[in-house]
């Protein structure tokens, strides 16, 4: 079943589970970093920049060592600095943004060479050092949760004082008693006490081809949606984990069936014995067999 998976040839959908327990899965910094929210159904979010950066430092972490698995969208260096690495490597002078055509496509096929992410998720380059744009064959959606889930935004205190003149003992005039300084400060962790997460995604092999992603790069890919969780720990986040993928496969590149239709055969729900859900064995997973002519389904820790 990898083999198929793994066939850039072929069309992909896939549906991604993901769920977080007393964690902030995607903080949003116009909210004071409290987790994202529809604000009509209250269901939370996750964007697909969050789900793409999680891949991103996974496949660095994997790979990142080799020539052909680079991260393009990272902080370790300047995205020109990357352009001009292009354009010094195959003996082109840049010449800013009004570059040859052929230059620009030159540099841009060696871009998708070169970087993971640029040949899954596509860039846009067109900077200051031109490399031109890439449409990406992987595209992913946002998450969004279930069920409703409730922000909770908790008070913390820690004990280590931030400015000197903060911990000053302040003494009195006279007899008065001295009075010491701050000896604690206030802080607050935001978080969702539990929520699972449904994410849609979509393989185009027709633009695959046009970057140069391959079987190797699909088989990175969903490794990572399985296994980037445990690289990506920390306290705000709290306990995240992958409930499941659920992969269609098309024999057509051009698609045997529509992908809403597809996804919709992927269905969750919350038990009945389950009045406010606290863990994904609260949901129900079920799995229509009935697959359109050309579908196969793959299911990966489902």
């Amino acid at each position: 079943m990898n083999a198929i998976i793994n066939d850039p040839a072929k069309r992909h959908d896939f549906v991604l589970l993901f769920d977080v327990t007393d964690g902030n899965p995607n903080g949003d910094p116009d909210a004071g970093n409290l987790p994202r929210l529809d604000p009509e159904t209250m269901q939370g979010l996750v964007t697909d920049v969050c789900l793409k950066r999680k891949v991103r430092n996974y496949v660095d972490a994997l790979r990142g060592t080799e020539a052909r698995f680079k991260i393009y969208v990272q902080n370790k260096e300047a995205l020109n600095a990357l352009h001009k690495r292009a354009y010094a490597d195959l003996g082109i002078k840049s010449t800013g943004t009004k570059q040859k055509r052929e230059d620009v496509n030159k540099t841009r096929d060696w871009m998708c060479k070169n970087f993971f992410d640029v040949r899954a998720f596509g860039a846009v380059m067109t900077t200051e050092v031109n490399c031109g744009q890439v449409r990406g064959p992987m595209q992913l959606t946002f998450a969004r949760s279930i069920d409703q889930v409730i922000p909770q935004d908790i008070s913390i205190t820690r004990i280590a004082i931030t400015r000197e003149s903060d911990i000053e003992t302040i003494v009195g005039e006279g007899e008065e008693s001295a009075v010491g300084g701050k000896v604690t400060e206030m802080g607050r962790k935001a978080l969702v006490p539990y929520g699972l997460y449904r994410s849609h995604g979509f393989f185009n092999p027709l633009l695959a081809a046009q970057t140069g992603m391959n079987a190797q790069d699909l088989e990175i890919f969903w490794e990572a949606l399985q296994k980037m969780w445990e690289l990506d720990r920390s306290a705000s986040r709290g306990m995240m984990a992958c409930r499941g993928i659920y992969i269609f496969t098309h024999e057509s590149p051009y698609g045997n069936a529509r992908a809403h239709a597809l996804f919709e055969r992927v269905k969750v729900g919350k038990r009945d014995s389950a009045a406010v859900p606290r863990s994904f064995h609260d949901y129900a997973v079920t799995v229509s067999d009935d697959l359109p002519a050309g579908i196969t389904l793959t299911r990966l820790m489902g």
